[in-house]
């Protein structure tokens, strides 16, 4: 029993998830954490899912200075009641966000946000570039495909790696928050400003 008791403390440490959810994953998996990991996400995911209808009016704006003053983020986020918005939980997980947005430059929140002629800009340029490979025509597409997928996940914030657990996006922590914390939430905007910087 001792076992199953330090399974259940690694998977809540590891994930975040409550204790008789950690339970009925390792039950549900022979033990395995790995996969009671992979279980909880997609747990989290679908009551994320759920949850995805609901109104989010209340919130956080948050403000961090990086770098002694040289990167500064903007961000809001939004969840259903003041009472969340007030949650020491809620407020890390904006200001996690805040983080990862000073340290990795996104330029947009998803991928539906990137402007259509950005996109073929960026298209015209993997081309160009698949062209000079010397790889044959037929290769091309699937060059372009594959680098167009490495700009999303560079340049959206939920397709990010989150940069405290490179195994999960931001949008699989969103889920996590969601599931955990009760309410849709959503990450309504950000601004980044680096010194210099136009």
């Amino acid at each position: 029993m001792a076992g199953v008791s330090t399974l259940v403390k690694e998977l809540r440490e590891k994930t975040g998830a409550g204790i008789l959810d950690c339970q009925k994953a390792l039950t549900e998996t022979g033990n395995d954490v790995e996969k009671a990991i992979d279980y909880l996400r997609q747990k989290g995911l679908a009551a994320a899912q759920k949850k995805a209808g609901r109104e989010t009016n209340q919130g956080l704006i948050h403000a961090y200075i990086h770098g002694g003053g040289k990167i500064g983020v903007l961000i809001e986020v939004n969840c259903e009641t003041d009472f969340v918005a007030r949650n020491e939980e809620f407020k890390a997980f904006v200001n996690d966000l805040a983080l990862q947005i000073a340290a990795t430059d996104p330029w947009y929140i998803r991928r539906e946000d990137v402007p259509a002629d950005i996109i073929e800009k960026e298209k015209s340029i993997y081309e160009a570039q698949a062209k000079e490979t010397g790889k044959p025509q037929t290769a091309w597409a699937k060059i372009v495909e594959g680098k167009l997928e490495k700009f999303y996940q560079q340049r959206c914030l939920l397709e990010q790696e989150f940069i405290k657990d490179p195994t999960i996006t931001i949008k699989d922590l969103l889920a996590q928050k969601i599931a955990k914390i009760g309410e849709n939430m959503n990450i309504r905007r950000f601004t980044r400003y680096q010194l210099g910087q136009a």
